[in-house]
């Protein structure tokens, strides 16, 4: 059984995957506060000497350990994900693993959503995003996880390490449902108020089920002969604008879970 790493594994998605793949791997944590029946080492991520021992016999890391808000002041995303990011791709380096999954973000190319506003998520937008897409962050966070794949693809070319970013849409920890009460929230990238029924619209071509998450994860940690790939962490969704087609033809993985239009009874020529 291949023993994995899994950084900020105490998180929202961290807590999804340990449900997911127990009994698939031997998982590790670390973290800033321990893991019940888990083994764990309690850390900050971005220091390098402290996390080292959480290494050492790991065959691969899920590097999810991050300041996860769009909203997230520079010294906070320099600390914890540009300084804690190498930290980790060093500290694995240095242990011999060889396989990183590491957690980017739609946040990498969010500037396009900045820019076509709600007609991104218009069934007849046409607009499509792959691998190839040119990265287009919207926030200092969407920069951070820029660095990462950037530095991933650097430990992949010069040190022969297996790196797979995963650009992640929206895990929700209610899967489908928006708080009650909700009205509204303030978007930072777009910098203005987005209405409870634009973020139902919004959750339904970003959402990333809890299955698909773990399902892609998975695919990530059982495959070979890939050295490098960026591939979109999102459900089947009849409004998603992020193609699948890479995950497919390099991991074998596609999702099983679908958002429904909004309203129920919409359709995709409405």
């Amino acid at each position: 059984m291949k023993t994995v790493l899994i950084t900020g594994a105490e998180g929202n998605i961290g807590s999804r995957l340990l449900q997911n793949l127990a009994g698939r791997y031997e998982l590790r944590a670390l973290t800033r506060e321990p893991v019940p029946g888990l083994a764990s080492t309690v850390a900050d991520v971005a220091d390098l000497d402290a996390i080292e021992p959480a290494f050492a016999g790991v065959e691969a890391v899920v590097h999810l350990a991050a300041s996860a808000s769009v909203g997230t002041p520079w010294p906070e995303v320099l600390h914890n994900n540009i300084e804690g990011t190498y930290a980790v791709f060093e500290a694995a380096r240095r242990a011999g693993v060889r396989q990183v999954v590491f957690a980017s973000s739609n946040h990498a190319v969010g500037g396009y959503e900045v820019e076509a506003e709600e007609r991104l998520y218009h069934p007849r937008a046409g607009i499509m995003l792959d691998q190839r897409t040119l990265q287009r962050p919207d926030s200092l966070y969407g920069v951070s996880k820029v660095f990462g794949e950037a530095l991933g693809r650097y430990y992949s070319d010069a040190f022969g390490m297996s790196v797979y970013c995963l650009r992640i849409a929206w895990v929700r920890r209610e899967e489908l449902e928006l708080p009650d009460g909700l009205q509204g929230i303030r978007w930072p990238p777009k910098d203005h108020w987005i209405s409870r029924e634009e973020l139902r619209w919004r959750l339904a071509a970003f959402w990333l089920s809890h299955a698909d998450l773990a399902g892609l994860v998975d695919a990530c940690l059982r495959a070979e002969n890939i050295r490098f790939g960026i591939y979109y962490g999102v459900s089947n969704n009849p409004l998603r604008f992020w193609s699948l087609d890479n995950a497919l033809a390099d991991l074998g993985w596609q999702p099983h879970d679908a958002a429904p239009l909004p309203g129920g009874d919409a359709t995709l020529e409405q």
